[in-house]
């Protein structure tokens, strides 16, 4: 069974529901045959590579509210992040476009690496004092490498605007083909949508109905073909 997961490194909530989410595969009896994929998603896809600001400045220009609200939410963000084990800074986080983060995760999955990628990402953005967004390609080279990926390929990706970018289109045009309008967007086999960042125990539940729905396997060319089994294979006699 596949599982692809439409999120975004600058969404708080995708952070949360990964957490939220594999807490659920993890108790999963049949875990070891799901497939995740993390598909593209960007919340704010027209800002400038350059032009980062500060996450309460953007919250109070984006959605017109105070900064004591805006505050507020990221203190209610910082408890929820808590209460599944992840590490969040309610003070001081900045804001930027995420783009080419999505182009490096298409080329870490190529590399089988992708969910290695994105929690390091997330965990760097929403965790550590060094921006993701300010510091440059270097900081993303040096996370890619931290994940297990090529420095010197990674930074020739980053080099290259072009490089995955039609990858991370095409993610994207899929979602609003799927009707997501925002994330963490959770897609189950293609029948079962998730939307945010829901308690473990409704991943548990889409997960169950989703692989008890699978549709049973249809044989073609019904017979007595020739086979091997566990004693050994059938040799055919001749007289």
């Amino acid at each position: 069974m596949r599982v692809e997961i439409w999120s975004d490194i600058a969404c708080p909530w995708c952070y949360v529901g990964k957490a939220r989410f594999e807490k659920a595969l993890a108790a999963f009896p049949h875990r070891d045959e799901v497939e995740v994929v993390h598909r593209s998603f960007e919340l704010d896809p027209g800002r400038a590579k350059g032009d980062v600001q500060p996450v309460i400045t953007m919250l109070t220009r984006k959605y017109g509210m105070s900064e004591a609200q805006a505050q507020a939410g990221e203190d209610n963000l910082g408890a929820q992040a808590a209460a599944e084990g992840l590490d969040y800074r309610t003070r001081d986080r900045d804001h930027g476009n995420t783009f080419d983060m999505h182009r490096l995760l298409h080329f870490a999955k190529e590399h089988g690496r992708q969910d290695a990628l994105i929690q390091i990402l997330y965990r760097a953005n929403f965790a550590e004092e060094r921006s993701v967004f300010a510091e440059g390609d270097e900081r993303l080279v040096e996370l890619a490498t931290e994940a297990g990926l090529d420095a010197g390929t990674a930074r020739a990706v980053l080099a290259d605007p072009d490089a995955y970018a039609d990858e991370v289109r095409a993610d994207e045009r899929e979602a609003a083909q799927l009707g997501a309008t925002g994330v963490p967007f959770f897609v189950l086999d293609r029948k079962y949508g998730v939307s945010g960042a829901q308690p473990a125990e409704v991943f548990t539940q889409a997960l169950t109905q989703a692989w008890g729905e699978r549709p049973p396997l249809r044989l073609v060319g019904q017979g007595d073909g020739d086979t091997c089994g566990p004693d050994g294979c059938a040799v055919p006699q001749h007289g």
